[in-house]
């Protein structure tokens, strides 16, 4: 809002200043220090006003050191988060841009669904929470939106190098370009691609997938995008709602997370920066700096309460959120391929959990009694049953989230 504010000021009245909210990196810092306000000063309001309402966490004792410990702590802590980035995105993000719109629907809709949860666990005393099924549901609603906005809305569009063969039958407009002494076609157009590292041009476009069908396989790639779109909103969403088991741990990878995203969104708005990375340039993509820069320092700054020992947990309310927020974030700048690699943490424990369910239901219909592979799924219980305190967990495992961040980004300059 203070943005098309102060843009309407800039046009309209010379005033001294003005110009600075039009630098992104300006707005996004901005955006990281109001964030990491909010969710410091008004957190510890926060817990004060939850420890007063009596809502806090219901333990289960499943053998963990300090586990018990951890009873009556306040939860539903994502609710701060949420507020640490909406605020700053609605003030100082251009939020006529489809792509902050779309975020900020996905960090509302994710919000309300992990609120629902928390809220029949807390008020309704009721341990399982909301259903799985409706979490699903909520989770592959988000997918359709995203999914379906991102194919159809016209201003979501790819800048691609027009191929000398279809110059002169191309209807939409070209603008011609230089790099060093070399002249080139682009055009803004529609497409299903999204960038994957160690394939061809780092490009992978999913209608390719429907390539064996023949004929206009292109018109079908739209399906393909929407399941991938689902899958992996539901997926990560998931994959952060279960590495929220020890103080901190969520947190943290997903500031690690951010950070990364918030890099590869401003350089996939940048044509030089793009160019120079081999990868897609995205018109308008930039904006989501922003965005990033808020969710970023919501996680840091919930991470002064949520660190080892934790005052307050974020809850579904925050962990379903912010997974939903990654998934989004990375599907809108088209890098949801590089999740496996970026996202590693949140995969390991997902599977950890899969693994162990699975093999456990198998080993007790063949052999009577169920065996685990895991001493507790997810992994982090593993280590905490083998002795390791939980603080040197989390740090080892923000470590390694370092480590495959770095590596999300390298691995996209290999060609």
């Amino acid at each position: 809002m203070l943005y098309l504010l102060f843009e309407y000021l800039h046009k309209h009245y010379d005033i001294p200043g003005l110009r600075l909210f039009q630098y992104i990196t300006f707005r996004a810092s901005v955006s990281i220090i109001l964030s990491l306000i909010i969710t410091t000063v008004y957190g510890r309001r926060l817990i004060d006003f939850l420890h007063k309402k009596q809502v806090g966490e219901t333990v289960r004792n499943l053998g963990l050191e300090g586990q018990m410990q951890k009873q009556g702590t306040p939860t539903m802590g994502g609710i701060i988060i949420l507020l640490g980035i909406l605020i700053p995105t609605l003030l100082f993000a251009n939020i006529s841009n489809i792509y902050v719109i779309l975020m900020i629907i996905t960090t509302i809709w994710m919000g309300a669904v992990g609120f629902l949860d928390d809220y029949i666990k807390v008020f309704k005393k009721n341990k399982e929470g909301l259903a799985g099924r409706f979490k699903v549901v909520g989770q592959v609603g988000l997918g359709l939106i995203v999914g379906c906005t991102m194919y159809f809305h016209p201003n979501i569009v790819v800048r691609e190098t027009v191929q000398d063969d279809v110059k002169s039958t191309s209807s939409v407009p070209m603008v011609l370009r230089q790099k060093g002494e070399t002249f080139y076609y682009t055009q803004d157009v529609k497409s299903t691609k999204s960038n994957m590292p160690f394939y061809k041009n780092n490009e992978f476009d999913y209608a390719k997938v429907l390539k064996f069908l023949g004929g206009d396989y292109q018109k079908y790639g739209f399906f393909i995008f929407l399941i991938v779109t689902v899958f992996i909103i539901t997926a990560v969403s998931n994959g952060a709602n279960i590495t929220d088991g020890i103080d901190g741990l969520a947190t943290g990878t997903s500031a690690v997370i951010g950070i990364t995203l918030g890099i590869l969104a401003y350089v996939s708005g940048n044509t030089i920066m793009a160019d120079y990375l081999n990868i897609m340039y995205i018109p308008n993509s930039a904006e989501l700096m922003i965005f990033a820069g808020a969710f970023v320092g919501s996680c840091v700054g919930f991470l002064w309460y949520n660190s080892y020992p934790a005052q307050i947990f974020m809850g579904d309310t925050g962990s379903l959120a912010i997974g939903g927020i990654i998934a989004s974030f990375a599907i809108m700048i088209r890098k949801e391929l590089l999740i496996p690699i970026l996202c590693g943490i949140f995969l390991v424990e997902l599977v950890s959990v899969i693994m162990q369910v699975s093999y456990f239901k198998y080993t007790k219909k063949k052999f009577g009694e169920g065996r685990r592979i895991f001493l507790m799924s997810p992994l982090h219980h593993h280590y905490q049953k083998k002795g390791y305190h939980e603080a040197k967990i989390v740090t080892r495992f923000w470590i390694i989230g370092i480590m495959l961040a770095i590596m999300t980004i390298v691995t996209l300059k290999l060609r």
